[in-house]
């Protein structure tokens, strides 16, 4: 019966025909599905195996990567168990998990990230929407089932030598007009990916100063992100260096985390242009609640890879300090996909730059690959080629984003409370926002939108004007002394 009342709040939405109490209440129930994602009960056998007693030194300078991977190797061969460390400092490069492994990095416990390349192997992965050869992850669980890593320990991945490598060859890059490209000709270093992997936890860890992304959920299904610290601003600014990436997977609980972070906190993803329009793996049950995001570049982010879709998301508990923005939905005219039935609620902002960022057309000198005058591309490498594939027919590229639904937000001291920017071809359609209250310097804009519908909402613009609202349709419901809607 919910799910007939959300679908019947939708099309009246899309139709523009008043909503009815019952499916505006449904609309904002819990989903029936929100109780299955996660991994699901893990048991791991009783026996530990300790990685010193395969030759790991916690000293910090003696490379303990061959150790490691032995003791997971022995545990995962004689039916799993747990593989910990003694107290210490473990200098480490990439390491696989394997079915039946529980990791634990107890309190007292500190591993470095290798800063040598070389001990990171290339594997065959998907990074920024794109499939190609990447450097492994720090921790790699990959192609396995039932696989926990948790503990009161640290991981410091040490990815000032990877945000070092990015800033030189961007200088270079940007200089022969290639930016669209620098970011995966770069090739840095990820802390832990889990891809085509199920029943999977992580718990409890604390990441620091990421190479590239943190955490990334790939192609995998029923995992679970609980209690886990992000500190990737210790050693300084490092660039791409996102929190937690879902990424074409599904049945995901991300809860009781903080991030502080250079770039999204939590984000949804789902392929990039033609190669991921190919791929055509959606994200989708994905519940993010309980956590926080400070520094980054939105507490909760989907795209800007959206060419398989993003879908059914429920985020809520959150909060967000410093953060640029709040709810971000980002793409870009080669993209495609549907972004739709996103659930926000109760969330606290402070500090945000923009509560509520929506935009088809997101960064285009990184967003469109175009080559230069003269450059021969029959010499390019083949990720290059890949993504100067063009979408055909172009309409194909264009994202569609609908069915949103924000409640119970309150935001203070943002810059703007609205940047939303659809296109002609494809409008921001049936948007629903109630008991929502933003305080601001300025309301900001709405622009190429449809059957939005503001109850009960507040925006209280220090500057005194309303939001502008253009080419749009059917906005309805905003009001207050100082901010109305206009067209």
């Amino acid at each position: 019966m919910i799910a007939f009342c959300r679908f019947l709040f939708a099309a009246c939405l899309l139709a523009g025909v008043p909503v009815c109490a019952g499916a505006q209440k449904a609309a904002f129930a819990m989903p029936a599905w929100a109780g299955k994602v996660g991994a699901g009960k893990l048991h791991f056998l009783k026996k530990q195996f300790l990685v010193n007693q395969y030759g790991a030194k916690g000293n910090g300078t003696t490379g303990a990567t061959k150790a490691i991977q032995a003791a997971i190797d022995a545990c995962a061969k004689a039916g799993g168990g747990t593989v910990s460390f003694e107290p210490g400092t473990y200098l480490m490069g990439a390491i696989f998990l394997k079915k039946g492994v529980h990791l634990n990095i107890p309190k007292g416990v500190l591993i470095l990230g290798s800063q040598n390349f070389a001990d990171y192997p290339t594997i065959n992965t998907r990074i920024a929407g794109m499939e190609m050869p990447w450097p492994a992850a720090l921790i790699n669980v990959i192609g396995q089932k039932g696989v926990a890593i948790s503990g009161e320990g640290k991981v410091n991945a040490r990815g000032k030598f990877c945000w070092d490598k990015y800033w030189a060859m961007r200088k270079d890059y940007e200089a022969r007009g290639l930016r669209w490209i620098v970011d995966y000709d770069a090739q840095r270093v990820r802390t832990l990916l889990v891809q085509e992997s199920s029943n999977i936890e992580i718990k409890g860890i604390t990441f620091s100063n990421a190479g590239f992304w943190t955490v990334q959920v790939l192609y995998s299904h029923h995992v679970t992100v609980d209690g886990v610290t992000i500190r990737n601003n210790e050693d300084g600014h490092g660039p791409s260096t996102d929190g937690i990436d879902i990424d074409s997977s599904s049945w995901v609980l991300v809860e009781n985390c903080d991030i502080d972070c250079n770039d999204d906190d939590f984000c949804l993803k789902a392929g990039r242009d033609w190669d991921g329009l190919r791929v055509n793996r959606p994200t989708e049950y994905v519940v993010i609640r309980n956590s926080i995001a400070r520094r980054g570049a939105g507490l909760l982010t989907m795209g800007s890879e959206t060419s398989g879709s993003i879908r059914h998301v429920l985020a809520y508990n959150l909060v967000a300090k410093g953060t640029s923005n709040g709810l971000q939905i980002k793409s870009a005219t080669t993209r495609g996909g549907v972004v739709e039935d996103i659930h926000f609620r109760n969330i606290e902002m402070d500090s945000v730059r923009t509560a509520f960022q929506f935009t088809m057309n997101w960064n285009p000198a990184y967003s469109y690959a175009t080559v230069p005058a003269g450059m021969d591309t029959s010499k390019v490498p083949q990720h290059w080629k890949t993504m100067l594939q063009k979408v055909t027919p172009e309409s194909k590229g264009i994202p569609q984003f609908r069915n949103i639904y924000v409640s119970g937000v309150q935001a203070t001291n943002s810059t703007r409370a609205i940047n939303a920017q659809g296109l002609e071809a494809s409008v921001l359609e049936g948007f629903y926002f109630e008991k929502t209250r933003v305080g601001t310097k300025e309301a900001g804009e709405l622009t190429h939108a449809a059957n939005w519908i503001f109850n009960n909402m507040t925006i209280e613009a220090a500057d005194g004007k309303p939001l502008r609202v253009k080419a749009s349709r059917n906005i309805t419901g905003l009001t207050n002394t100082e901010t109305s809607v206009s067209h």
